[in-house]
């Protein structure tokens, strides 16, 4: 399946000078949707996946069917102030701007094996940073799922150590 037949690209979205890689129309096709999770799913069962976290929102959209299908858990990476139990936190810089992503700090188990699953990577803040909170709470990276990659702005570059899976590449 072409998965770029699915994708609607967005100029100036959020920002002038941005293109915006739209994925809701492979959310609405049930066809094309189902094919991306379970190449997803074959990767989470390649690397031995023993949970699945995913960075708020879009990695949740993909990394729940994951964990879902293979009877693992999924654990949310949320932006400041949605999770209610303590957390840890690490701030980080994306393509257009910086953030914050938390994580409660009993929900990974020291030396658990963990696939981190999101919708993009780009500039691969949001991933660096996902992986410095799973590294501190003592889990292990087993590799990392994204449905669309952005070769040009080198996000792969963060993830030489781990094992990366794309399904749709852009110059």
């Amino acid at each position: 399946m072409n998965y770029k037949d699915y994708i609607a690209d967005i100029p100036d979205f959020p920002q002038e000078g941005i293109l915006f890689r739209d994925i809701t129309p492979l959310m609405a096709d049930g066809e094309a949707f189902h094919q991306a999770c379970d190449e997803m799913i074959a990767f989470a069962r390649k690397v031995g996946a023993e949970v699945i976290v995913g960075p708020e929102s879009r990695g949740f959209i993909f990394g729940c069917p994951v964990a879902y299908e293979l009877g693992i858990g999924f654990i949310p990476v949320r932006k400041p102030g949605k999770l209610p139990r303590e957390t840890v936190s690490v701030s980080y810089d994306l393509e257009y701007g910086s953030n914050e992503l938390h994580v409660h700090k009993d929900s990974i188990k020291k030396g658990q094996k963990v696939l981190i699953i999101d919708d993009l990577l780009a500039t691969g803040g949001t991933v660096d940073a996902t992986i410095q909170i799973v590294q501190e709470l003592g889990g292990e990276v087993v590799g990392c799922g994204f449905l669309i990659e952005l070769e040009g702005l080198q996000g792969r570059e963060h993830l030489k150590d781990y094992e990366v899976f794309s399904l749709i590449s852009y110059k």
